[in-house]
């Protein structure tokens, strides 16, 4: 199998092979089953592709641990069938693809919808945090909590079968793929970018979604300069599967006026379909009516300014260091000690931003891996158990287990001594039951 088809995505298309593409990106743990109620309207009018991410519907295994990654993998995809300009509408992390996509290819894209999408989905901790709960516990945990976050409570109540399709959607995902696209979320940022979107947006939301809440679609409305927002009532953040209706109203409704030109001069060639794979059973439609919703509203506002980069050889290695020890320490703990420093102690957090994060923990010989367990035992060894605490929480981050810390710390009482080592059992189990916690 060559590089460009290991790299390619797993897809489906439906609808007249001579019509205009509309791509579909799923949200994270679904699979394009999840767009299963728009079907057979979308089809009307267009061509229609959708993906997997990897990993997720039996797709292959790539990790992609970051949306350009994902980005590039459907750009290829897309290439392989001859499609050149498209639409494209993506939910969550599918949106984020899309706004990657609006910000990379524009040329590409005809007209593009973001459903439950964001310029910055939480916290990096957060999504950090998420992927040592997965590698610690499987994605048991995640799939059980799931239909909490993507269905009001009603719903979920009404619709046993579908809050099971849900569950068993997250279950059969591969664990090393979720926690790679929970990488790739942590790092996404492109609020100070929005005004470079130039394509016409749809940003729609459901009105009680707790991932991606409306606020953050206002956000996107407010910096993509020609977007208008959707709000739908009584419906959470997988608004496609719980509002099929309003949902697709809405979608037809945009890519039918909002098509820019262009798309007669780069027309598609015709797709082949795939080889037929197994799918899984489609959800049942919802049997409670679709909740009406309001006309979209418009809501535009000037683009974040863009941030001045500095120059030279110490401000580079600063920002490349406070880079890394984000990504290793959490947001959280730099914000904390970002916000003590004084004059007195500025100097201080500035050298080990610029030496130890900037030049050693970013040079290329070992890996985040390694050098965490190099930190673990050294902290233990010099008895440093406070900095042992926020050094376990990194390691977590950094892809060691459990079970890879315990091995690390019978080590160091080995060579160290066992009233250490004691101390710094006492330390990791802690941390380790506060992170590894699905409800932490």
């Amino acid at each position: 199998m060559s590089e460009t088809t290991t790299e390619a995505l797993q897809y489906r298309c439906d609808g007249p092979e001579q019509a205009p593409v509309l791509v579909m990106g799923p949200s994270l743990g679904t699979t394009w089953h999840m767009w299963d109620r728009q079907i057979p309207e979308l089809t009307r009018h267009w061509r229609v592709l959708r993906f997997d991410l990897p990993g997720h519907g039996g797709a292959p295994a790539h990790p992609a641990t970051a949306i350009g990654d994902l980005t590039d993998r459907l750009l290829v995809t897309l290439d392989q069938l001859g499609i050149d300009r498209f639409g494209y509408v993506g939910c969550s992390i599918g949106g984020a693809i899309g706004a990657d996509l609006a910000l990379r290819h524009p040329h590409r894209l005809a007209s593009l919808a973001l459903v439950a999408s964001s310029a910055r989905f939480g916290t990096a901790d957060s999504w950090r945090q998420r992927g040592v709960v997965v590698r610690t516990n499987g994605l048991d945990p995640i799939a059980r909590s799931s239909p909490e976050r993507w269905f009001t409570p009603g719903f979920a109540a009404a619709q046993p079968a579908i809050v099971e399709w849900a569950v068993q959607m997250v279950r059969t995902t591969d664990p090393g793929c979720y926690i790679a696209a929970c990488e790739a979320l942590a790092a996404f940022d492109i609020r100070a970018e929005l005004g470079r979107v130039g394509v016409p947006t749809l940003v729609l939301v459901g009105a009680e979604d707790q991932v991606s809440p409306p606020a953050d679609a206002r956000v996107l409305v407010a910096g993509i300069p020609d977007a208008r927002l959707a709000l739908v009532p009584g419906t959470s953040h997988l608004a496609p599967v719980e509002q099929p209706a309003a949902v697709t109203d809405l979608l037809v409704r945009h890519f039918t006026t909002s098509w820019q030109s262009g798309y007669e001069q780069t027309g598609p060639h015709a797709i082949t379909p795939p080889v037929p794979k197994p799918q899984l059973t489609p959800p049942p439609p919802p049997t409670t009516a679709p909740t009406v919703v309001t006309g979209p509203v418009a809501a535009i506002a000037a683009s974040a300014e863009q941030p001045v980069a500095t120059g030279g050889t110490a401000a580079a290695a600063y920002e490349a260091g406070m880079k890394v020890r984000r990504e290793v320490l959490g947001d959280a703990h730099v914000d904390r000690a970002e916000a003590a420093k004084d004059a007195f102690t500025g100097d201080f957090q500035d050298f080990i931003t610029r030496y130890a994060w900037g030049e050693v923990w970013n040079r290329p010989g070992l890996d985040r891996h390694t050098r965490s367990v190099i930190t673990l035992t050294a902290l233990t060894a010099r008895g440093h158990f406070d900095e042992l605490a926020f050094h376990t929480r990194a390691a977590l981050r950094n892809g060691l287990t459990p079970e890879e810390i315990k091995e690390v710390l019978l080590q160091t009482a080995v060579y160290c001594g066992v009233p250490t080592a004691n101390s710094a059992f006492a330390v990791a189990q802690r941390v380790i039951r506060e992170e590894t916690s699905p409800h932490a």
